[in-house]
């Protein structure tokens, strides 16, 4: 199995409070048309914190019935409970996920010690190819590099890493201490063409949900040599890029989305709503690249 090409981090759509399926359904179509590679169901942008096992599940069952074989479905399994972790994945190869992206363990801050046997029990628990996230913004902690080449010298599934820690010379580095097999995604739209200039395959993407064709386009140009192209999209849509972020994710993306009539706006707290300021910043952005 490769990861190369552009995955979207998917929202959970959510209506009166309820997790919105048929809105799910039509988002997952829309990305497949779109053409990309695969759907990250319950992530970060998944809102995966909020919801509870049942409804965790539920998604994943959900996005692997919608993508009907047609993309990958790479299930967010990860946790700061290393029991729930391994629950959380072994239930969603039962499911039929294609692999597992497993989060660094948030809050409680382990050693990279800790962090190694913390995969390691996940992935002795399963057979499905499982991509290590690290973003240290969130967590807390990085997956260190001699972490990463160990789990992926003693674990043949863990097969590669969602990198978000925003450093190209990180990537570098990565690249350097890894087999070649091993596959590097970019975490951060605004940072996919530096990081596949030096070893990345491809991104987990946020503004993908509103731009599927063309984060995939983007992703295609830059693996053929077409760096030209690529640019040329990266640049049109950067503002978009950096503007996701203007209020944590996914409110921002969620924001865009009820906008185009594709689900609601809604987000379960501790998250809430834009700020009526932020909003008319994000709409004008939303404007000018044309959504």
């Amino acid at each position: 199995m490769t990861f190369a090409g552009a995955h979207t981090a998917l929202v959970t759509p959510f209506r009166d409070g309820q997790f919105d399926e048929p809105a799910f359904r039509r988002l997952i179509q829309h990305q497949i048309q779109g053409g990309i590679s695969g759907i990250v169901p319950v992530g970060t942008t998944g809102e995966s914190p909020t919801l509870d096992h049942k409804e965790h599940l539920k998604v994943i069952e959900i996005a692997v019935q919608a993508s009907e074989k047609r993309s990958l479905v790479i299930a967010g399994t990860g946790s700061n409970s290393t029991t729930e972790a391994v629950d959380l994945t072994v239930s969603a190869e039962k499911i039929g996920a294609d692999a597992a992206l497993l989060v660094a363990p948030y809050y409680n801050k382990p050693s990279q010690e800790g962090l190694y046997q913390h995969f390691s029990a996940v992935a002795k628990a399963v057979k499905i190819p499982i991509v290590l996230y690290s973003i240290p913004g969130r967590c807390g902690i990085e997956i260190g590099i001699e972490t990463v080449a160990r789990l992926a010298r003693d674990y043949p599934n863990i097969m590669a890493i969602k990198e978000a820690g925003g450093s190209v010379e990180r990537v570098n580095q990565l690249r350097g201490a890894l087999p070649d097999t091993f596959e590097i995604l970019s975490g951060d739209d605004s940072l996919t063409l530096p990081f596949m200039s030096v070893g990345a395959v491809g991104v987990v993407s946020v503004a993908s949900n509103l731009i599927p064709a063309e984060v995939s386009m983007l992703v295609r140009h830059q693996a053929e040599g077409n760096s030209a192209a690529a640019l040329q999209i990266h640049r049109k849509y950067y503002p978009l890029f950096k503007d996701l972020f203007i209020e944590p994710n996914p409110v921002p993306v969620k924001f865009a989305l009820a906008r185009l009539g594709k689900t609601t706006a809604e987000v379960r707290l501790p998250l809430c709503e834009m700020s009526s300021t932020n909003a008319m910043r994000f709409g004008e952005t939303l404007t000018a690249v044309g959504i």
